[in-house]
């Protein structure tokens, strides 16, 4: 009953917030963050441990479904090439330049440990992403590049933990196997995802006339995807994503105007509240993740931690940039077979507003908190209080550092460009 109530409080909240936002034209996420973390240090306050299976279960699969579900399948594949550098090759590249950084700078840290850091920061989160750049206004190829990657890249991430983790657990790094494993992944993740969405597409043909059966069949889906692909030891978020771009390819095709508006009505109310449960108990969880540091340690790992974002910032930057040139390059390139679309390029502006985005968050908090407690042997993980401290530091440094500045850089820019636009005509 003490989580009930604990449960009920925290969505009031919520509502509260979110309706105090909204006059106060201050980003929601980033009040609920802060919020959440005063919240946690109210003596009266019960402490909360996130748990990371309610985490990949409860909050991702459906909130993965409904951002593939309103992406545009045509955009999607027009940015394809830049989505699968960021989604695969910059979450690799992350991660070895943020071991790299661990390891020399933090104590006590072996490269299979600062592997393991890396991996958790690797990946950019598609809630993160989605909420700190909703109302913006972005460019449609912007936003596109943004959900595609982060609805991917948590599949890369997990591949590198896990293999992060066996190596610190005693298990040897074998490249060629870690390669197979990743295909595996994310080929039997599309393969459920894709054979899931046409049974759904063949039991909605033939009850949409009913529309509360309809609906419900679609709020269950991601959630049905999610664990079979689990259990099959593929990728859930593969499968869901693939699930949810299938299907809304599927729903724009017969499904009534109502029954669109309806359904939509009701995602909208519960990915709101998921989306306000994820950001409070990010905050929430600061206090949970504090008591297990001691004291004198927590500047220097507060340290460690910025020191880790602006690296994983740099890097971002660094990929993000080179992406725009190689793609120009390959347009400007008129012997290749298959000419990149004048419509992928890259400008100077969707460049910096995507080096910009790329916040981390409950995905990599839920990874964190899931490190095992111990060895194979029975002894203590080594340094997984300050894994797990510096990643929480990390995720709340990204969603309020970049998160508070990212609507200012997006007016100047688009400011810069609209008075670019105004010169020739006067």
């Amino acid at each position: 009953m003490e989580n009930y109530s604990i449960i009920i409080f925290i969505l009031a909240i919520v509502i509260g917030l979110s309706a105090f936002a909204d006059k106060a034209k201050l980003p929601y996420h980033i009040l609920l963050v802060i919020v959440g973390i005063a919240i946690g240090f109210i003596p009266t306050m019960s402490e909360i441990e996130i748990n990371p299976e309610i985490i990949f279960l409860i909050f991702l699969p459906p909130l993965l479904y409904d951002a593939s579900f309103n992406i545009s399948p045509k955009d999607f594949k027009t940015n394809i090439n830049t989505i699968g550098t960021l989604a695969v090759s910059l979450v690799f590249l992350t991660a070895a330049g943020i071991a790299v950084v661990a390891y020399y700078i933090i104590p006590g840290m072996t490269w299979p440990l600062a592997f393991v850091l890396g991996a958790i920061l690797s990946a950019t989160d598609a809630v993160a992403a989605i909420s700190v750049t909703k109302g913006l206004k972005l460019s449609h190829k912007t936003l596109t590049i943004l959900e595609g990657e982060s609805l991917i890249n948590d599949a890369s991430a997990l591949v590198a933990y896990r293999f992060a983790v066996a190596a610190v657990m005693g298990s040897s790094f074998i490249i060629w196997k870690a390669t197979l494993e990743f295909i595996l992944l994310l080929g039997g993740g599309f393969l459920v995802g894709f054979t899931l969405a046409k049974i759904l597409a063949f039991i909605l043909n033939r009850v949409q006339k009913n529309i509360n059966v309809t609906i419900s069949f679609m709020l269950l889906m991601p959630f049905v995807a999610y664990l079979v692909a689990e259990n099959l030891h593929v990728s859930g978020v593969i499968a869901v994503v693939v699930l949810g771009l299938t299907i809304a390819r599927f729903s724009k095709k017969i499904f009534p105007e109502s029954l669109k508006n309806q359904s939509r009505s009701l995602w909208d109310i519960i990915i709101f509240l998921l989306n306000g449960l994820i950001f409070i108990l990010i905050g929430l969880n600061f206090r949970y993740v504090l008591k297990h540091i001691d004291d004198g340690m927590v500047l220097p790992y507060i340290g460690y931690a910025v020191i880790i974002t602006i690296v994983a910032l740099l890097i971002r930057m660094a990929r993000i940039f080179l992406q725009k040139i190689n793609l120009q390059k390959a347009f400007q390139n008129t012997k290749r077979k298959r000419r990149v679309s004048e419509h992928a390029l890259l400008d100077t502006n969707n460049s910096i507003i995507l080096s910009w985005s790329g916040m981390r968050g409950i995905v990599s908090l839920a990874i964190a908190i899931g490190i095992p407690k111990e060895l194979e042997d029975g002894t203590p993980f080594p340094e997984r209080d300050a894994i797990i401290f510096i990643s929480v530091a990390v995720v709340l440094l990204t969603l309020i550092g970049q998160g508070l500045t990212l609507p200012w850089i997006v007016k100047k820019l688009n400011l810069k460009q609209e008075n670019a636009q105004d010169i020739p005509s006067q």
